[in-house]
Order: structure tokens, then sequence, then C-alpha cells
């Protein structure tokens, strides 16, 4: 079965049986995704994350439809009711929706009409007009008539003998195959409001009277009016043109023309209507609600894979401010590696002298602490803040940021962070996860739940299992390309980490914190309950800088240490030389060097590992300047030419920070120049765009963006602005995403298989 399973798998993916069953094994024998695409690549055959997960997601789908094939053949044995010819149809379901059509008219039932005719004794009477032969039906159902039996009449009994005809249609699998295929290619999704409901429901009142194929409606359109649905505003319906769907049926079970095919002409529309049409419209909700949801989490999943891997600032000296107008800025002092040195509040907005006093504390706090960076959230009196800061007269070099503080109230009130700081209310927590922002963005964003970021599209909306592997699956592939440094990481940085989790990173820090760094990587063997595979699965994503070897501090696993000092050997040098030195790595053959275990794949990683040892993947850190004197939505104009940056991509476009606290939206027909199926193709999130205003309405708070080059846009003042590190806070108005979730904005896209479209990321 297992070898079934992997050629299966193999097709989906064109990829080889081989490599399938080789990943498989390594799966089953606990080795991670990332451990298994970073290296085992001579198993793999060179296989990437992408496709190692979409293995390890497929097995576990096909291992739930062996659980459930085995549940059936259980459950039909127990009951004396599984034939030859039933076991092999069941063992020939390819699909769950197949295995559940062979068995749905075995599967034990509820009291239905058609139980209630066969109770009176009328299945004889069906099965002879079933069969569609030449007599008069009133005539043959006399017979079943009478008090005894509980048939009152030939109408009764004709009616009865109909109610178990409808079933058996009902339960046809090749005819829920036909009415599945009919409802999904032809089916239409027709979303209408309810009575009395059209003013309480304004917001859906695009979809009011709205009607689409269900095939090819847009993700974000069918989370929208299932929203509706759930919140009572609308009522939904899928179906495919009835005729159509009653003459397949009739096609499939009429076989004559007389009195017995009229009666059982009668049970298939009945059938039709009254049983398989609402079990089809059923699937085919669950079905666009899949698929809906598959869409809503990659793009929450690219979304989130753009912002943790945003540039880092790096380790620099920062003051961090979470600013506000009332309750003042909460200001910290951060060192170069993050830990809290001081905290205040300054209140810039009070009065001129408590202003001269903020700035005072400012420029005090920039000199004792040797400050490189001021990091400032972009929330309210964000931009207020720091037009504050420029008039301080603050040394040219110290550079300062708007950072995105998405989730920084979550944090802030988190255990860890009550840990960590115990005696800091929130708002110095706040202040602190900003400034670290700023310095690492990765290593802050681990420790808040990624729904609580902002940076999906109906993610309350959709299967939260789903959602929440894909996302946890996304962190640790960000955090295992990067690599963590195991002597400062915290316990939420190090649980990503390949073979680790949460218990082990808690051993790993407590051991640290009770004898000290970590000198080597084989010190970590130290730490209480880590064995040999967790230290297989770890070791080669975890850094020790300033190790006595040079490799713990790169991305070479120790199981190839000794190659390397072979080769190092070879070329009369240390390892530290060889990585110092190209003219000497330029002269190693990787070939002399390919063993049973180690390939070309991985000596050639090696071999870009001693060039460059720790290297961070993530790119150069930019900052992105916010026109001055351009902070509320008021100071817009259409035409304006204005730097910005990506906050939120989704299905219809993307949101974009422009300074003004409220981002504006590039829809999808206005992303480039060149036409792109979605806004991935043209942006990503964290980006630094420039935009030019098409329109702004202020009453609703809505700002309309374009990132095509078009001439002659009117430019915003010029003025020395502000740095911006990473995404804005402020997200999508409900009134904007009303707006954009309009039917018609967007082409409707098909929707591809999930393998092939992973296999496409590639």
């Amino acid at each position: 079965m297992d070898t079934t399973r992997h050629e299966k798998i193999a097709g989906e993916l064109q990829i080889t049986a081989r490599q399938v069953a080789e990943t498989a094994a390594l799966l089953a024998e606990g080795a991670t995704v990332p451990f298994i695409a970073r290296y085992r690549k001579e198993k793999t055959g060179l296989l990437d994350e992408v496709a190692v997960t979409a293995i390890r997601d497929r097995l576990a789908e096909l291992e739930e439809l062996e659980n459930r094939r085995a549940a059936v053949v259980n459950s039909l044995t127990l009951r004396n009711l599984l034939t030859p010819e039933l076991a092999s149809a069941i063992e020939g379901a390819k699909t769950l929706s197949a295995l559940e059509d062979i068995y749905l008219p075995f599967r034990p039932k509820r009291r239905t009409r058609a139980t209630v005719a066969r109770e009176k004794g009328l299945e004889p009477l069906a099965a002879k007009l079933f069969a569609q032969e030449d007599f008069d039906p009133s005539s043959e159902a006399a017979g079943f008539v009478g008090e005894d039996k509980g048939v009152a009449s030939v109408d009764d009994a004709l009616a009865g003998a109909r109610d178990i005809i409808a079933e058996w249609v009902n339960e046809h699998a090749d005819a829920r195959a036909k009415m599945r295929d009919l409802f999904w290619n032809k089916g239409t999704i027709r979303s209408r409001v309810l009575p009395d409901k059209s003013e309480a429901g304004v917001k859906y009142r695009d979809y009011y009277d709205w009607e689409e194929p269900v095939a090819t409606a847009p993700s974000h359109r069918v989370l929208a009016m299932r929203r509706g649905e759930r919140e009572e505003f609308l009522s939904l319906a899928i179906l495919p043109p009835e005729d159509e769907a009653i003459a397949i049926l009739e096609a499939m079970f009429i076989r004559a023309a007389n009195q017995a095919a009229a009666q059982v002409r009668l049970a298939v529309r009945d059938g039709y209507k009254r049983l398989l049409s609402l079990s089809m419209e059923t699937e085919t909700r669950l079905e666009a609600r899949r698929r809906a949801d598959e869409t809503a989490i990659r793009v929450f999943a690219d979304n989130l894979r753009q912002l943790l891997l945003a540039p880092p600032a790096g380790e620099k000296a920062v003051l961090a401010i979470d600013p506000g107008f009332r309750t003042g800025c909460k200001t910290v002092c951060l060192d170069r590696q993050g830990k809290l040195l001081h905290h205040e509040t300054i209140f810039p907005f009070m009065s001129d002298a408590a202003r001269g006093q903020a700035g005072q504390s400012i420029r005090a706090s920039c000199e004792k602490f040797g400050i490189e960076a001021i990091a400032v959230g972009n929330g309210t009196a964000g931009r207020e803040t720091e037009a504050f800061l420029r008039t301080l007269d603050l040394p040219r070099q110290i550079a300062v940021v708007m950072v995105n503080e998405s989730g920084a109230s979550v944090y802030s009130a988190s255990e860890a962070a009550r840990e960590e700081f115990p005696d800091c209310d929130i708002t110095v927590r706040g202040a602190v996860s900003i400034g670290r922002r700023l310095m690492d963005p990765l290593a802050e964003l681990v420790k808040i739940d990624p729904k609580a970021i902002g940076v999906g599209q109906y993610q309350h909306d959709v299967d939260q299992g789903l959602l929440q592997q894909c996302l946890d699956d996304v962190v640790t592939s960000c955090v295992n390309a990067v690599g963590v440094e195991v002597n400062t990481a915290s316990v939420q940085l190090l649980s990503y980490v390949s073979g680790l989790g949460p218990a082990l990173a808690q051993n790993i820090v407590r051991h640290r914190d009770e004898s000290g760094p970590f000198p080597s990587r084989e010190a970590l063997k130290n730490v209480k309950r880590l064995g040999a595979k967790a230290f297989e699965q770890a070791a080669g994503f975890l850094r020790i800088r300033g190790s006595a070897n040079p490799l713990d501090g790169s991305a070479v696993h120790p199981e190839s240490y000794a190659i390397v000092e072979k080769m190092a050997a070879d070329q009369g040098c240390s390892v530290a030389d060889l990585m110092a030195q190209e003219a000497r790595r330029s002269r190693i053959r990787l070939a002399d060097y390919v063993t049973d275990a180690i390939g070309l794949p991985t000596l050639k990683d090696i071999l870009a590992e001693l060039a460059k040892p720790g290297r961070d993947p993530r790119e150069q850190f930019e900052n992105v300047v916010f026109a001055e004197g351009i902070d509320k939505i008021t100071d817009l104009v259409p035409g304006m030419k204005l730097a910005g940056v990506v906050t939120n991509i989704t299905a219809f476009g993307a949101f974009v920070d422009i300074g003004v606290h409220q981002d504006g939206l590039v829809h999808l027909s206005e992303m480039a120049d060149r036409y792109v199926r979605t806004p991935s193709e043209a942006a990503k999130v964290g980006q630094k765009v420039e935009v030019t205003v098409l329109a702004v309405d202020i009453d609703r708070k809505r700002i309309s963006l374009s990132l095509k080059k078009t001439p002659g846009d009117k430019k915003a003042p010029s003025a020395q602005g502000t740095p911006v590190a990473g995404t804005s806070k402020t997200q999508p108005s409900r009134r904007e995403k009303q707006k954009d979730l309009r039917p018609g904005r967007q082409k409707p896209q098909p929707f591809n298989n999930p393998f092939a479209e992973l296999l496409k990321r590639k």
C-alpha cells in the first residue's frame, strides 16, 4: 500500500516515486522538513521545503483515507454486509467522496420516508416499478393496500414505492459522481439579502443580489458571502441548471416508455429535488469553502513569510518609543543585544514646558546610552512623535525609524513578556518589542501569535486547524533559514528550531542561565533531555559565535566537520584559514570528497557556507522615507506621488502605508503596467514602493493608490522624511474591505491543484 501511495503522490507532484519514498522514510524517522530539505538532499533528490511539505501533507491525507476505508470495511463486516464485489469497490475508491458514496447505501440511517415505506412492505413494488416492465402500476399497487399493512390507498402505495426509488437514486454512486461534477462545473453561487435585513446588513449590499459560477468565484468573495450568511444578513444557494441535472439522471435511470417508467421518472425528479440536490449542494459548499480557505491561507502564509524575513537593522543601541497623546510616549533604551537599560514616560504633546522637558530627556538618553537608532511605533501619534524628534537636532548618525507595531500589545500582555519583565507594565514591554523589532524582526515576531500580526485575509473565517499548521510551517521555515544564535536566543525563537520544541528550548535557556554561554555545539549534548536525534536535527541551525571551532558559527552540520577538516588538511591549512582564503577554497575538487553518505549537492552547500559562514539570507536593511508634511488623510491630493511600504497583500490588491494613519489600497488593476494575475506578482509585504494617489474619500477613510508609472503626476512636497522599518500597524477598515470585495473588481481566477501550486513556488 505504501508503494501505491508513493506512486500516487509522485504523479501528483511530478517527481519520482523514489523521492517520495525516501522523504516518507525520513519523516517516519522523525526528521523535520527543514532538516530534510537542508541536510538530506542526496536522499530526496534535491527536494526543497515546499515539496517536502507537500509530501508530508499528502501522506497525511492518504492515511486519513486508509483509516476511513478500514472503518467502513469493519462496519460492513460486523453487520454481515461485506461482499467480494463491495470489498473490491471499497478498495478501489481513490477519494473520500468516492468511498462515502459506496458506503452510503449501507450506512446506518435515521428514520426516513423510504424506511417507513419499507416497513410497510413496499420494497417489492418499488423493485418492480424500477425494472420498468410493461404493466399497470395501479393494479400492481392494489395488492399492497390494506389496513393491516398501514397502506390506505393505491396512491399511498405508489408514493411509498417512489420514496424508496428516490432513495436508491440518491445513493447511487455513479449518479452522485455525475451530480458532483455538474454542481462544481456548472453550479452557480447565488447570494440574496434576507427579508428586513437590507439596512442592518448594508456592509454586504454588493451581495444582496449577486451570482457567479462557483468554480471561478474568487476566494475573498466566497468568504465574504459566507460571513454574510453566518451573520444572518445573506442567504446562499449553489445549484446548477435543474433541467440539466434531471436530464442526466433520467438518462441514467429511465429505460422504457411505459406507465412504470413514468412512476420512476416522478421518483427521479423527487429524489433530485428532495435529496440529491441538497446533498450535492452541501458538498459543493464545503468544497468551495475548502478552496477559498486554502487560497486565503496561502496569501496569509506568503505575507507572513515576507514579514518575518524583513531585513533587520542589526545590533544597535536603540531608543524605542511607543507613542501616545494623553498618556504620553513610553520610551525605553536597549543595548545592542536588546537588553532593557532604562525606561521613562515623556509628554511632548501636553504643553510647551512638557515638550521641552521631553526633548531634554531624549537628548540625555541618546548621549548616556550611546543610542544609534530611534524606533518609533507607527500607531496613534506616531507621525507626530517623529515630527517632534526632527525638531531636536539630534546627531545625524542617529536614524529615526518608524516601526510596525502590530501585535506589540499582544506580546506585552503575554506570559513570556511578564516573565522577562515582571516589574514593568505592559506599555514598557510594548516599547521594548518595538525596539527589538527594528534590530531583528524575526526574533521578536516569533513571540506573537501570527494571527495577531495582521497580514491575513479573512483569517478568522478559514479552517483554524489548517491555518495554524500552515503558519507554524512558515515560522519554522523562516527561523531555520536564518539560523539561531543559541547563546542569545529566546525560548520562543529556539522552540521553532528543527528538532527542539518548547520543552527542549526551555532546557537550553535554563542550562545557559545556570552554566553560562555554550562554548561549542558539542556542549549542547549536555542539555537535559537533548538526545542524539534532537541534536542531529537541530545542530546545523544553531550558531555559536566565538567558538573555538569556527564551523560552529556556520550552517555546516557537525556530521560534515570531518570532511571540512580533510579539505583544510589537503590544502595545508587550518579550517579557519580555509574559510578566510578564497584562493585555497577555489583549489578544492569536490569530487574528491564524495562519499556514500555525502554527495555533490551537500558538498556544494558546504563550500558556499565556508565562503560566507552563518550568512543571513535576509536582504539589506533599507529605510523608507515618508513625505514630510503629509501626516493626515486630509493632506492628500489626487496625483501626489508618495513613498510607502506594503503592509498587507490580499487576493484583490495590496494595502500600503503612506504615513497618514490609514493604509491606502492599490487595487489589482493598478498593481503594475503589465498584466499580473495576483498582487504578489508585483509587490510583497514590507517592500518599499512609490505610489500615486488616485482618489481620497475622507468621510469613509478610503485612499485609492496606484503603482503604475503614470507620467505627469503631482509630486508631494519635497522634504526630509522619516525612515520606516517593517510594515504598518494600520489594517484595512471594514469599509475598505467591503469596497474591495465588491463583485466584479477583478477577473475570477480558477483554483489550481494545491500541489502543482506548491511546486510552482519553487
